[in-house]
């Protein structure tokens, strides 16, 4: 199985995925290593990636899912996976590919970007972030205000795992 969990930057991505990830077992990806060293500068200028920056980004995080379900390895990638057509595009099989939406309020995604130190993603970003998600529907959902490791739990028992 591998499990997609996405979101705005700053929802914690990351943080919840790589927890998830050590209390299964499982492999952790973090799709942002896959970005070109281009959409990374355009990030961090300050430049919002257009659908032609992501597709070469969206194909490498779907040839990784396609290669841990091939050879059998359970995994947790964290992926902003913002769109509904970049969802269809990494579920490569809804029985494998799950889903977990980690949704929050804006103004405490913005206190965490503000902390946040020593990524390429410029906060200014965040509003074209905002204005790309198109929310999900039918994939587990999680609430960011509560702790990573609660958060971890609920999946966990919502994926019965």
């Amino acid at each position: 199985m591998v499990v997609i969990v996405m979101g705005v930057a700053g929802s914690g991505k990351s943080t919840v995925g790589q927890l998830l990830a050590r209390t299964l077992g499982w492999r952790f990806h973090d799709a942002d290593d896959l970005h070109p060293r281009r959409n990374r500068e355009k990030m961090k200028a300050g430049i919002a990636l257009t659908d032609d920056d992501r597709k070469p980004w969206l194909e490498a995080v779907r040839r990784l899912i396609e290669e841990c379900i091939a050879s059998g390895v359970s995994a947790v990638v964290a992926c902003s996976a913002l769109k509904q057509s970049y969802r269809d595009l990494l579920v490569v099989d809804p029985a494998k590919v799950k889903i977990v939406y980690l949704a929050g309020e804006r103004k405490l995604i913005e206190e965490r970007l503000a902390r946040r130190r020593g990524h390429f993603f410029n906060r200014r970003l965040l509003e074209s972030q905002f204005e790309s998600l198109e929310e999900p529907h039918g994939v587990i959902v999680e609430e960011i205000s509560r702790a990573p490791a609660a958060i971890v739990e609920s999946i966990r028992a919502k994926l019965a795992l």
